[in-house]
């Protein structure tokens, strides 16, 4: 375990140490302890057990920090990465078998191998401070790397937590964990990496790769941005409203892919709000602040963010702020300019605008005039509209007639594009991320025309162009 003294932001791990950490870890990886698969199961293993062992004191940490419920701490932070640990297990000699090449035999047997990348950085937010620093790391690992681990210093419990744990059932010479605010982000920035993964917000992203550019290192950047929500005037909108408040109020809408602002054809409208406050009362009562389903916002900074937004429109559902208590009520928002504050920036809460449109094409052309979304969330029972929607737009991710599942199974890859993020991950595509893919060609000694060995003859030039 590192060494740690407090600051302002809690616990976190002594400056002049920062160092030492990343020169033990890069000869941790020097002496090759990580590359055996044999290593790499048994640490997945043992996150399982982490996961298992410490979940109950992992989702008190949760609630601590964001109130979180129960049922969102099991399975959006801890079940998730145990089902991303499982596939890794399951699937690690097939990930890791050399990949044949077929090609001329002339040429000599052709491959490609996979090997890890080296030491790597891994900084998670504070939204789901489990599951984002855990689950890259389960990739790091399949792929036989050392992996430095920074939590998010705005989730104090769950931080200190995972800066006890993770030694405790790790291999402490090849994982560690730094706590810590920007200085000691900072101090990691300068150390050379193999491979950095950041989960956060495009303005600390910039900072990450720009430090990553010193040394040529690569980066995953994985970000948000205003995931737009279309209805169509043909969804059906009981179901639609449960999916989209679903995906929208859990977490307290602290989530990157949360739909951050909703699209519905004018005639629609009216119908729409009013089953989204119907599901508002069943989620979470009359009273949502008395719900033990309802999470709160991570601090008093953001609080405050979040409530000078809601005065962008006008709340036909909720709008309730309590920041002594860090609650913002399941909002639902009227009346909004698509140019204020609050259609410009990330809201991050549980606050949703709704935009009337007169039909599909405008919904397309609204969206295309912003940044790519990380995310893109589409009702309609047309597969034309659907076909149309998915062809003329890009974004992250995509999920029709449903909101955030399509980031539930490890086999499909999850990452922005564009301003939404670089790099994609879940399943086999964290272990490609964390490793090299090195082509390999192996020739035997019998076989060694000279036809391309100097001299040139005029004969071998004309015979070369006519093969080639």
């Amino acid at each position: 375990m590192t060494a740690a003294v407090e600051s302002a932001h809690g616990p976190c791990t002594e400056l002049d140490r920062i160092p030492a950490i990343a020169a033990a870890l890069r000869a941790t990886f020097a002496s090759g302890r990580t590359r055996p698969t044999e290593w790499r199961r048994s640490q997945l293993r043992a996150l399982q057990r982490l996961l298992s062992e410490q979940g109950e004191a992992l989702a008190r940490a949760l609630y601590a920090d964001l109130r979180k419920p129960m049922l969102e701490a099991w399975t959006a932070d801890i079940g998730s990465v145990k089902l991303e640990a499982k596939t890794a297990i399951r699937s690690l000699k097939k990930w890791t078998q050399p990949q044949r090449v077929p090609g001329a035999p002339v040429l000599g047997r052709m491959r490609v191998i996979r090997e890890p990348l080296g030491c790597v950085l891994i900084i998670s937010p504070w939204n789901y401070p489990v599951q984002l620093l855990l689950s890259p790391l389960v990739g790091a690992i399949a792929a036989g790397n050392c992996a430095l681990l920074k939590p998010s210093e705005s989730t104090p419990h769950t931080s200190a937590l995972l800066a006890k744990i993770v030694p405790e059932y790790l291999d402490r010479d090849a994982i560690a964990l730094v706590e810590g605010a920007v200085e000691e982000t900072t101090a990691l920035l300068e150390e050379r990496w193999d491979h950095i993964f950041y989960t956060g917000n495009g303005g600390v992203a910039r900072i990450v790769m720009a430090a990553a550019a010193k040394n040529l290192t690569p980066v995953t950047l994985e970000l948000g941005g205003k995931s737009p929500c279309i209805v169509d005037r043909d969804a059906e909108l009981t179901v639609a409203a449960r999916r989209i408040a679903w995906g929208k109020f859990m977490n307290a809408g602290q989530t990157c892919i949360a739909p951050d602002y909703v699209l519905v054809h004018r005639d629609r409208e009216d119908e729409l709000v009013r089953e989204l406050g119907r599901c508002v009362r069943d989620f979470y009562g009359d009273d949502p602040k008395t719900s033990p389903d309802f999470a709160r916002i991570v601090n008093e900074r953001h609080h405050r963010r979040i409530s000078r937004l809601i005065g962008d429109g006008v709340p036909a559902v909720g709008g309730e702020c309590d920041e002594s208590d860090r609650y913002i009520a399941p909002t639902v928002l009227r009346g909004v300019d698509a140019e204020s504050a609050i259609m410009r920036e990330e809201i991050f809460g549980p606050v949703l605008p709704i935009l009337p449109i007169d039909d599909i094409d405008q919904a397309i052309d609204f969206v295309n005039q912003r940044d790519k979304p990380l995310a893109l969330y589409l009702f309609t029972n047309d597969s034309d509209v659907e076909n149309e929607v998915l062809s003329r737009t890009s974004s992250g991710g995509a999920c029709v007639n449903g909101t955030i599942l399509h980031i539930s199974d490890p086999k499909l890859p999850f990452g922005g594009v564009g301003e939404s993020g670089l790099g994609a991950y879940h399943g086999r595509h964290t272990f490609e991320t964390f490793s090299h893919r090195k082509a390999v060609l192996s020739r035997g000694f019998r076989f060694d025309p000279k036809l391309m060995y100097p001299p040139y003859s005029k004969l071998r030039t004309t015979l070369l162009k006519k093969v080639l």
